[in-house]
């Protein structure tokens, strides 16, 4: 007789929520609509909502008329009263938690509030609806019968301030979850929440090597890296000869598309899926509700109330922003957010791309300050990505990390966009794969495509080769390994790639004196 899977008991306490999941693709703006109005009443007695009239705003248009768009800087002086135990001031009563932003965009630190509402209806409430969607789409599931593998960040809760915790994300949820979920999760939370990451990978390893791993959760390049030294201590080939239980990777916070080969011959049972999420710092936002469609369901009756402003407009005066229900499908949009945590129109610095409305699903396609426009071509994300994808492709090789930038002018007067990559896998011929991705790039962006015309005013891009490890030396280097730290991919400005360029050249240079 079979013995009764503990997941099959387990997932009736998610078919209530599976059923009303299904008010996305039926009533949307109507959910929206009821979280606006949610969010308004809550904020309507702090000093954020006493200014900015919340208690006479009833409708959309008056919500738009009444708080302006906002970014960090806008509200960073009210946060940091927060974080100094002031109450009342963009949410009700004090907020204690503090999501230390990675600084992906530049060296300064954003701390972003994360109140109790927050935690419950916006995170943890994430965090269920992927289950819940896993379990519909996989109803022979065993997840619970085994472990859940999650990575959290890689820096440990501390008391930036008197009466304010700062900590990554991952650290704060961990440390707040109910103590019930500690009992199907690996590693341990001390070893969980180290600020080590080379020491905590080695770790995580070992705690892990002999348990019944079911899942894993986490950012794809750190996962690989805990993943790689499991595979050093067992001696196996594939990981499912450690895990054979192991079903799904829950992966979020970076393109997955650079590293899937490398999954994919790392575990090669065919019955293991895998799920994209976008959660951030400042809030839970998709989930993706189908294994055959790489997009993500928008989250809509969360503590999250939704704009879009049109890319081609981001930055002028007075542009364009809409509810979900003025977005189009295949428009590049820039994100703003009003939540729980007392974020009120903050433009996330996420873009995003609607492949359908109803529902409304979409991809990420970049960062609002992460592409490349120097000179007229609007090289997005989402552009590399599939270039990248297409080149790796057709010659066989792997991507582990890269960033690009352009080259204004050189001696020559010649301009350029410069690529470094650091290959997994390298291909036969760089030139080759140069050429494949430079023909990819101008078959997807017609802006690319018509400043790279007869090389009148880009030339053909060039690809400098990384040595293995570089990009993980650089991130150390800043104090930023691990965790939910990430590679900005794409810049106008040199400083990085400059930054990356020298430290590649140093070893060679070593390496030909030595």
């Amino acid at each position: 007789m079979t013995a009764m899977s503990l997941t099959s008991i387990v997932g009736n306490v998610f078919k209530p929520r599976q059923k009303e999941l299904e008010k996305h693709y039926t009533a949307a703006a109507e959910l929206q609509h009821r979280v606006l109005q949610h969010l308004l009443e809550k904020g309507s007695d702090t000093e954020y909502g006493i200014k900015h009239l919340l208690n006479n705003t009833h409708s959309y248009e008056e919500f738009t008329a009444n708080v302006p768009v906002n970014t960090y800087e806008e509200l960073k002086g009210s946060i940091d009263r927060m974080r100094h135990g002031e109450g009342d001031v963009l949410w009700p009563g004090t907020v204690k938690w503090y999501a230390k932003s990675s600084g992906t965009t530049n060296d300064k630190s954003k701390f972003i509030p994360v109140s109790h509402a927050g935690l419950q209806r916006i995170h943890y409430q994430g965090g269920k609806d992927v289950v819940a969607i896993y379990l519909r789409n996989h109803p022979d599931s065993r997840l619970f019968d085994g472990r859940s593998l999650i990575l959290g960040g890689s820096h440990s809760l501390n008391y930036n301030l008197p009466g304010s915790l700062v900590g990554d994300l991952s650290a704060i949820l961990i440390e707040n979850i109910n103590p019930l979920a500690n009992l199907v999760r690996v590693p341990k939370k001390q070893t969980a929440l180290l600020s080590d990451f080379e020491v905590k990978r080695d770790r995580i390893a070992h705690e892990c090597l002999h348990k019944n791993v079911t899942n894993i959760s986490g950012v794809p390049s750190w996962m690989l890296s805990v993943l790689v030294r499991v595979m050093e201590l067992s001696g196996k080939q594939h990981l499912e000869e450690v895990w054979p239980n192991l079903e799904v990777f829950f992966h979020g916070g970076i393109s997955f598309t650079p590293y899937r080969k490398q999954y994919e011959q790392l575990i090669t049972a065919p019955r293991m899926s895998y799920m994209e999420t976008y959660n951030a710092s400042e809030g839970f936002f998709g989930i993706q509700d189908d294994p055959a469609d790489k997009s993500m369901l928008l989250m809509l009756d969360y503590d999250v109330f939704y704009e879009f402003i049109p890319m081609d407009e981001f930055g002028s005066d007075n542009p364009t922003v809409v509810p979900i229900e003025g977005v189009e499908t295949g428009r590049n949009y820039a994100m703003l957010i009003t939540t729980s945590c007392g974020l009120w129109r903050y433009l996330i610095g996420d873009t995003v791309e609607f492949t359908s409305t109803n529902p409304y699903k979409f991809v990420i396609t970049g960062r609002t300050k992460y592409f490349i426009n120097a000179f007229g071509e609007e090289l997005i994300m989402d552009n590399a990505e599939k270039g990248l994808a297409y080149a790796c492709e057709q010659t066989g090789a792997q991507v582990n990390e890269y960033t690009a930038a352009p080259v204004y002018m050189d001696r020559n007067a010649k301009c350029r966009h410069q690529w470094l990559i650091e290959f997994s896998k390298e291909p036969e011929d760089l030139q080759q794969f140069a050429r494949l991705l430079d023909g990819k790039l101008q078959e997807i962006n017609s802006d690319y495509e018509a400043k790279r015309f007869h090389d009148v005013t880009l030339q053909h891009l060039e690809i400098v080769k990384a040595r293995p490890g570089l990009f993980n030396d650089w991130l150390k280097a800043k104090g930023k390994l691990g965790g939910q730290h990430k590679v900005p991919r794409l810049s106008n400005s040199r400083k990085n790639i400059d930054e990356l360029l020298e430290m590649n050249q140093a070893l060679k240079s070593k390496e030909a004196e030595g």
